[in-house]
């Protein structure tokens, strides 16, 4: 079906997030006492929302669960304070953006991270014109891999699920398309849980925005679905 619309990720997707979490997790932990974990860590861990990523850390370094309210306040304030310093949008992205809109369609932002963290994000970045909405992790009751924010997100935009792509870097992402009816390309330089994107069985990998090839894009054929 001819594509009407796009729904896009973030973290890992457009914009390489690992050095702002670096930050705000290891400060968040020497403000409590409790030992730094690394990046290989956080690489693995986010994608499932900010909650998720504290009550995995706790429990990665030892610490007791009770800390959760203590760790998610210090968390929030401090990931707030440093929000895009450390962070770089991927390569090709613009570009992909571009020719999305040039075919027409509208995108939307669609992530697990917070909408206090994501709008500010992609604003100091200047990707926020690009998207019509942004939907963080607590717009809606459940997050991905439940497909209930991909259909709220087609439901914004007015468009079928079945024309409606769903642009991501995991396995999160491809759940909850293939749950929606949504068509789904993942990235292959994303968060993925340390496993390979190809195991999430998506429509397509693509190692850049820019080299997304769909009828009516921009850019050619259907260059990278079979």
């Amino acid at each position: 079906m001819p594509l009407q619309a796009a729904i896009v990720d973030l973290d890992g997707t457009l914009i390489d997030t690992v050095g702002d979490f670096d930050a705000a997790l290891n400060t968040t932990l020497s403000e409590l006492r409790l030992p730094p974990v690394d990046r290989a860590f956080i690489t693995r861990t986010v994608g499932k929302g900010s909650e998720h990523l504290i009550r995995s850390t706790l429990a990665q370094v030892g610490a007791d669960a009770a800390l959760y309210e203590r760790a998610w306040a210090a968390y929030q304030r401090h990931y707030l304070a440093i929000n895009g310093q450390h962070a770089t949008v991927y390569p090709g992205v613009r570009d992909g953006l571009q020719r999305l809109q040039a075919a027409g369609l509208p995108l939307v932002c669609l992530t697990n991270k917070p909408g206090a963290f994501a709008r500010p994000l992609l604003a100091a970045t200047g990707l926020d014109g690009f998207f019509r909405q942004v939907f963080g992790g607590d717009a809606f009751a459940r997050k991905k891999p439940d497909p209930l924010p991909l259909l709220e997100a087609c439901r914004a935009l007015g468009t079928p699920p079945a024309a409606t792509l769903m642009l991501g870097d995991s396995s999160n992402d491809a759940q909850a398309a293939r749950a929606a009816g949504c068509p789904v390309v993942l990235v292959n330089y994303g968060y993925n849980h340390g496993r390979p994107v190809e195991e999430a069985a998506p429509d397509a990998v693509i190692d850049s925005l820019a080299a997304l090839r769909w009828p009516g894009l921009p850019g050619g054929p259907a260059a990278t679905l079979e």
